[in-house]
């Protein structure tokens, strides 16, 4: 058994409202052992949700539909399924009486339109909307059983769990097992990635393995597919475990585990506390760090130091060291974690120094220069530090948000022994 997914509203296809449904209703059947094979998104038109239906209709055996029931003249998906059919749309007077009532209980009177939410295609059945005013439709078009829902995902969640959930169990019998797991980086590009994981990616592999790209971090999707749960867990075991050894150290977690989270165990494990000194990244790596609950017990604090007098008061950089090298430099950088280092007492700290942008770039510093450095105590007790020169391109927020990403990555490598160098988004300069 194979679904598709149709999300009807011009608010959607605008890009003016997220469709939360459709990520929802794949994540319920994939559990149901029910792989969906496409989303599709249409606006509020009747034509293009009936041409929509019937290819499904032609393609997979469930379609699950949400969106476009309301009582407004915009609000055609169930005419547009009539058509589909080739049946008239009925008025189905128990219906009626539902929507009545809850008008009812609100000290109002149905308004005459609403009547049309109770109007579905001959041969198609209805379904209850415990907490709403549009009822759901249930019909079968050529091999797909069809399920139509309100678009409000409040109602939309209450309907599936309460009448589609249960009817889809009832059919389903004996389906293969699906598992799904996520195995997420950052430090290295997609292209990279998935040179590294090389056969691994085979199409014709189960589990199937892919990868995704979002907000600079690489995630690799593993999907197990088998008819015994034992197997398809070892399988998906199995793969997870050969992603994360040809990957190494750029790996910092699976499924929703953060960066920030990863780095914040990982100092705790080791009994470290970490400072922090920002400049183009405005306080960003610190709050990354903090929005870890039980950070405070592997951060003790961090300085904003934009201006170079802050740069020199607060953090110990000389002034002879600005005016020779520039605020975004090497040893500004380091000067900064050393300062942060000595004077947050802490084992650990990073630095971030760049030219965010859209202003301030030259040809020797161009926007998305960033500079990052960490400092550490060596065995002697002595300060060391370490620096990396990145570039991000272009646009404010990415700069800042990779830098910051960036710097809690390169902490972990060092904490983990690993060296810089194998960090592709920068590149380690000797002093």
């Amino acid at each position: 058994m194979k679904a598709a997914i149709l999300s009807i509203g011009d608010e959607l296809v605008l890009g003016q409202t997220v469709d939360t449904n459709s990520a929802y209703l794949s994540d319920q059947l994939v559990r149901l052992g029910i792989p969906t094979l496409f989303h599709q998104t249409i606006a509020d038109d009747q034509a293009a949700t009936t041409e929509a239906v019937i290819r499904a209709s032609k393609t997979v055996d469930l379609i699950l539909i949400s969106g476009g029931l309301g009582p407004t003249e915009d609000d055609l998906t169930r005419q547009a399924l009539a058509d589909a059919m080739g049946e008239e749309l009925v008025l189905h007077e128990p219906s009626v009486e539902v929507i009545r009532a809850m008008f009812g209980k609100r000290g109002r009177e149905m308004p005459e339109r609403n009547k049309v939410q109770a109007m579905h295609p001959a041969g198609s059945q209805m379904i209850p909307n415990s907490c709403g005013t549009a009822p759901g439709i249930h019909a079968r078009l050529h091999q797909a059983a069809i399920y139509v829902m309100p678009g409000v995902p409040s109602e939309m969640f209450a309907m599936f769990q309460k009448s589609v959930l249960p009817d889809l169990q009832k059919h389903t019998g004996t389906r293969d097992v699906i598992l799904t797991a996520k195995v997420n980086t950052f430090g290295m590009g997609e292209s990279t990635v998935g040179e590294k994981l090389g056969e691994l990616m085979n199409r014709t592999r189960n589990p199937k393995v892919g990868t995704t790209v979002a907000d600079g971090f690489v995630s690799v999707r593993v999907r197990s597919e088998f008819p015994d749960a034992a197997k398809a867990q070892a399988e998906l075991d199995d793969t997870l475990a050969q992603v994360e050894a040809r990957l190494g150290s750029i790996v910092f977690g699976r499924d929703a585990q953060r960066l920030q989270e990863s780095l914040v165990a990982l100092l705790k494990a080791k009994g470290l506390k970490l400072a922090t000194a920002e400049s183009c990244t405005g306080g960003a790596l610190g709050k990354m760090v903090t929005d870890v609950a039980g950070s405070s017990a592997a951060y003790v604090g961090g300085w904003v130091t934009y201006a170079n007098a802050m740069k020199q008061s607060q953090l110990g950089v000389p002034e002879a060291m600005l005016k020779a090298h520039g605020a975004v430099s090497q040893p500004v950088a380091r000067a900064m974690a050393a300062g942060a280092l000595e004077r947050g007492g802490a084992d650990v700290a990073l630095a971030i120094t760049g030219v965010a942008g859209p202003d301030g770039g030259t040809p020797e510093k161009p926007v998305g220069l960033v500079w990052i450095a960490l400092a550490f105590k060596d065995k002697a007790g002595r300060t060391q530090t370490d620096a990396l020169r990145c570039e991000f391109g272009s646009g404010r927020e990415m700069v800042r948000d990779r830098a910051t990403k960036s710097a809690m990555q390169l902490l972990r490598f060092q904490l983990l022994g690993m060296p810089l160098d194998q960090f592709s988004f920068g590149k380690r300069v000797a002093e």
